[in-house]
């Protein structure tokens, strides 16, 4: 009888019945073998083992195919059911007879030998021989079982850990469109409230901001929207941002977009770049008032991608705001975290002279 905790084992798809008791004979072949070993040790005649092998392998095949058959066709109709192991038990103790006494009479076929007749059959050394075949029936079909279990388990514990692969991934997939979503509404709003202030003072260049903002909006706009992109578009993305913030800014905003022609169909997650550009030029030179210049740069070292966001601003802390870069460094940081694990980070240090450098790697992924 078979415990709860096995009857709540999901069971494997089941294979065709032919192909499944063809490679459940496998087993059945070498316990025949063994059989055949054990029973030439046990009567010292070392010399009989090729005609034992014949003996052995004609009995126990044959019949543990008729026993896995059905089993395999009527058992499975028995789960849960208190009495199933008693069911399979009888099956075997009736097969065993038959099985014994067709398997010699094909033995002594093929070895040369004389059958003996139905009369002659029932002796006390062949009752003993038809017990010894009983017990390896039910000892080769306890194993099969045992391996049909293992491999139910098996199967089970795959597709509990698919099922948790797959929620685990939805639940990054949606942690990441989130933090993502953060991002555009953070810069629009800033941008639409400086709108907002210029077309009273100065509509000329309230004007320019608004195209400005367009041409912002239609090179991220598809971006944003999906998983990933090239790094020729995300620095594509960049020069409209920093080119609405010369707007904002004027003389006081200077910029330069280093990218070698090789990287430019490198992937990696949209607006990265925006959060650091962004602090750069909030924290750094707007409050500055000489203004100063942010450089971006990218290149490729040992299997990743290195972009470095520098400013020569009032450097980290000195702003006001925090000294770890604020919102958009962190949002950058969980993005990193989400995506790649620890094969990615971002780090801020003070520039060298003055100002803030962000240094940011993540695996090299070409398109």
């Amino acid at each position: 009888m078979h415990s709860p905790s096995q009857s709540a084992i999901p069971a494997a798809p089941p294979g065709p019945l032919v192909s499944t008791v063809l490679r459940d004979l496998r087993l059945a072949v070498l316990a025949s073998v063994l059989a055949a070993v054990m029973i030439v040790l046990l009567v010292a005649k070392p010399e009989t083992l090729p005609e034992q092998l014949v003996y052995s392998l004609c009995i126990g095949v044959p019949g543990f195919a008729v026993v896995d058959l059905l089993r395999l066709r009527f058992w499975p109709a028995l789960e849960g059911h208190p009495k199933r192991w008693l069911a399979l038990v009888g099956v075997i103790l009736l097969v065993a007879a038959p099985a014994h006494f067709a398997g010699i009479h094909i033995g002594a076929l093929l070895v040369g030998h004389k059958p003996p007749s139905l009369a002659e059959y029932p002796t006390l050394g062949r009752i003993s021989y038809i017990l010894f075949t009983f017990i390896g029936l039910v000892a080769m079909t306890l194993l099969v079982v045992q391996r049909e279990r293992v491999q139910r388990i098996k199967h089970a514990h795959n597709e509990a850990r698919l099922r948790a692969e797959t929620i685990e991934r939805q639940a990054l997939q949606a942690q990441l469109r989130l933090l993502q979503a953060q991002i555009e509404p953070h810069m629009l709003f800033n941008t639409l409230a400086n709108l907002q202030g210029l077309i009273t003072l100065d509509p000329e260049r309230a004007n320019l901001m608004l195209d400005q903002l367009i041409q912002y909006l239609r090179a991220t706009l598809g971006a944003t929207r999906s998983e990933s992109t090239t790094l020729g578009e995300e620095f594509s993305a960049m020069d409209a941002y920093l080119g609405l913030m010369r707007v904002r800014m004027g003389e006081r905003l200077a910029y330069r977009l280093e990218l070698p022609p090789g990287l430019r169909r490198v992937r990696l997650p949209p607006m990265l770049l925006q959060p650091l550009v962004e602090n750069a030029i909030v924290h750094g030179l707007e409050p500055k008032i000489e203004g100063g210049e942010v450089t971006i740069s990218a290149a490729a070292r040992d299997g990743l991608l290195e972009i470095r966001v520098r400013d020569n601003g009032l450097g980290p802390g000195r702003s006001g705001g925090k000294a770890g870069g604020g919102v958009g460094l962190q949002t950058t940081r969980e993005r990193l975290r989400v995506l790649y694990g620890e094969r990615a980070g971002v780090e801020l240090v003070p520039g060298q002279a003055q100002g803030t450098l962000v240094h940011l790697s993540l695996p090299l992924e070409t398109a």
